[in-house]
């Protein structure tokens, strides 16, 4: 896993030293970096290396969310944060079992979806999500976060698994000068989380991955997945290579046997896209200890060291 990992930054820093000169999108509001004035506090009540519980108020509601700091966190030195949004009827402690985030040196985040149909919880964007707020939901959450954590502001980062992969690509839309670099497993782009990104997007950098024998969000798309239609998952990378101005066409790759790693060169600087198409995989997290969801798992590729070290490569740039 480890030198597959490394091929692909390898792949990806060689694509960036052919990119062309870098336009600045303009900031909505929200939508920016803050400093963390929790640089100031010289210790934390939150125990290290361990996950608990916590609560913030966001659109007049209590919302819930994990947190887990890493071991080698120290009050006052900046920190590396990632958001890591689970599917429909998670609840943050599964995808935090399967993706094992907590083991990367960075301030874990594990936000709750609201619950909407059928009482199961959710993230915006869906046909089944409750008509909340989550994008405001994000950026309250960081907003404390960084009030009492010294977090590094250029480093915040969001990844994904299906409803909650949709949700990060409709953060991408809405929060690409807050959170610097985005990773998406399995994910689900419904309508609602599609036309809610606008035109044009500001260009991120951008990972994903989806098994071509994904059972429940088809690699091909969906004509009426809950009564919506999917797009295929190529074009909904294609679209994020269209906005990072890279080029055209795709360069693939085979990595292994069950893994095609599909690259854009000529992108705009620190706007990588990368696909990761998972041959038989379903609708799983690649190299995942535990179960992620339905079928096959692959083993030839670990996600989060994959999307860690293409997060790890693209720090925000101011």
């Amino acid at each position: 896993m480890r030198s597959l990992t490394t091929t692909l930054v390898t792949t990806l820093c060689a694509a960036t030293a052919l990119a062309f000169p870098h336009t600045a999108a303009a900031d909505a509001p929200h939508n920016s970096a803050i400093p963390s004035t929790g640089c100031q506090y010289t210790s934390t009540t939150l125990p290290l290396g361990q996950s608990v519980a916590r609560t913030i108020v966001s659109g007049g509601l209590t919302r819930q969310y994990l947190i887990h700091l890493p071991t080698t966190y120290q009050p006052g030195q900046l920190k590396p944060l990632v958001l890591a949004f689970h599917g429909r009827k998670g609840d943050g402690h599964d995808i935090e079992a399967y993706s094992e985030i907590d083991d990367l040196n960075t301030i874990a985040v594990y936000p709750v979806g609201a619950k909407g149909e059928d009482d199961e919880r959710a993230w915006q964007g869906a046909p089944y999500a409750a008509a909340v707020d989550d994008v405001q939901f994000v950026r309250d959450l960081l907003d404390s976060l960084q009030a009492t954590l010294c977090v590094d502001p250029n480093r915040i980062f969001a990844v994904g698994k299906s409803n909650g992969g949709g949700f990060v690509s409709l953060l991408a839309c809405q929060l690409p000068q807050r959170i610097a670099a985005f990773g998406v497993v399995a994910g689900a782009f419904y309508p609602g989380t599609l036309s809610a990104c606008g035109n044009p997007t500001a260009p991120v950098p951008i990972i994903d991955f989806h098994g071509t024998a994904d059972s429940v969000i088809a690699y091909t798309g969906d004509s009426s997945n809950h009564g919506q239609p999917l797009p295929t998952v190529m074009s909904w990378a294609q679209a994020w290579a269209n906005r990072a101005s890279c080029a055209p066409t795709p360069v693939t790759a085979q990595l292994s046997s069950e893994v095609v790693g599909v690259t854009w060169g000529s992108c705009l600087p620190h706007k990588d896209v990368l696909h990761l198409k998972i041959v038989t995989g379903d609708h799983t997290w690649p190299g995942a200890p535990v179960s992620s969801g339905p079928g096959k798992t692959t083993q030839q590729i670990g996600a989060t060291t994959t999307i860690w070290s293409f997060l790890s490569n693209h720090p925000l740039i101011p």
